[in-house]
């Protein structure tokens, strides 16, 4: 053990001249804790806030989805999309088309997205768990072609999901342009019918936008015959996403892109790691500011210690050593305040995590969740203790160098 640190240590844990020095010092410790807890509760909260529209998405996003890097359609008997149905990692490959069109039904319209997609849909994704209604699943019958509508879509045209009346759905015609004496001969008409279910992801873009149906329907309504927006895969279990993406990325070429589910909501994503990013800095200037409390405890410190400081000089102790000791108690104290913060943030975060302490208002089952949700990544826990140890050593440094040599010397 090094001679400064171990008077630095006593200095951290006996008592002082005065009382109020102790006090002082454990404001700093307790500053700097509780800065460091509201670092590590509020990133666990956006962390829960991630998976949880993670969690919801998968509902519905396929696990890999493979997209033209250029444009919105490809041809759906390309070599390099055939190929991919062959991989080892592929259990399920669905082939889908997607465009907008507009619905109209009992005076009233709506423009929508119109997902066609193979009958093996199902296995692809989870799908009963989205349903809601009496009927089943099912895409089409002989000559009838069924449309699968979101929930909130449904409030929309004012329609129970087991809808009587087909629904009227338009899409322009390739290369014509709108008559607006009679914009309806310019369009593609189609009819879908209910198979009696809805679907509801708890995603305002799905259940408000979206129709299911069959890719057959699509391909007729948009002139696109041998065509597909995306190819949707679901790999075999056990299978690592990231390492199977690399090796399907690496089949179809720079032609495609192949995305996981976070890469095909990047935007959401994106503007949570942003909110995330921004709460991080200004919690940061917070504990800059608890730290600047040690500068007030190692101030009064380094005049209460002046007489020891003399003695250690006379005893053939360096200006940097007695500089060092007082040094190394401000980083303890910001060691010790990490530490202790990052535990209180942990436990309250297990707290959250099993009573669901702070909730949403009174109502219960009124949001998707009733409590905030929180997730802890152990890289977020470096990051946070990192980021105390970095911001407490450079807020100390200057200040205990200057008041150092101006208060200790004989």
């Amino acid at each position: 053990m090094s001679f400064p640190f171990y008077i630095a240590r006593r200095y951290l844990l006996s008592k002082k001249s005065h009382h109020a020095i102790n006090i002082i010092s454990g404001v700093s410790v307790c500053g700097v804790a509780i800065a460091t807890a509201a670092l590590v509760c509020i990133l666990s909260v956006f962390n829960g806030f991630q998976d949880m529209v993670a969690s919801l998405f998968t509902s519905f996003d396929p696990q890999i989805k493979v997209v033209p890097a250029e444009g919105k359609f490809m041809k759906a008997d390309a070599k390099e999309l055939k190929s991919l149905s062959l991989s080892p990692d592929v259990a399920v490959c669905t082939q889908c088309l997607e465009d907008n069109a507009l619905l109209i039904i009992n005076n009233r319209q709506v423009m929508v997205v119109v997902k066609g997609v193979e009958d093996n849909f199902e296995d692809l994704v989870d799908i009963d768990n989205i349903l809601v209604g009496d009927g089943v699943f099912e895409l089409h019958a002989d000559v009838i072609d069924y449309g699968i509508l979101g929930s909130n879509l449904l409030l929309q045209l004012g329609l129970p999901a087991d809808f009587s009346q087909p629904i009227q759905v338009y899409a322009p015609r390739k290369g014509e342009r709108i008559d607006l004496n009679d914009p309806r001969e310019s369009l593609n008409q189609e009819e879908l019918y209910s198979p009696k279910v809805g679907f509801m992801v708890k995603q305002n873009k799905y259940d408000s936008n979206y129709v299911l149906t069959n890719i057959g329907f699509t391909r007729r309504l948009f002139e696109r015959e041998g065509y597909v927006s995306s190819l949707e895969l679901r790999l075999n279990p056990g299978t690592d996403i990231q390492a199977a993406k690399s090796r399907l990325q690496a089949i179809v070429g720079d032609k495609y892109c192949v995305l996981d589910r976070y890469e095909q909501q990047e935007d959401t994503f994106k503007i949570m790691q942003i909110e995330k990013l921004i709460s991080y800095i200004f919690l940061t200037f917070i504990l800059m500011i608890a730290c600047f409390n040690i500068i007030g405890s190692l101030s009064m410190l380094i005049i209460d210690k002046k007489q020891d400081a003399i003695t250690l000089r006379n005893l053939g102790a360096s200006d940097t050593q007695i500089s060092t000791i007082f040094m190394i108690e401000g980083r303890l104290i910001c060691i010790l305040g990490a530490v202790i913060g990052i535990a209180v943030g942990l436990i309250l975060c297990l707290l959250q995590q099993q009573y669901g302490i702070i909730r949403f208002g009174n109502s219960e089952g009124s949001y998707i969740i009733d409590a905030y949700p929180v997730s802890v990544h152990p890289l977020d826990i470096l990051i946070i203790f990192v980021t105390v140890i970095i911001v407490g050593f450079l807020s100390v440094w200057y200040p205990v160098r200057h008041l150092s040599k101006k208060y200790t010397k004989s």
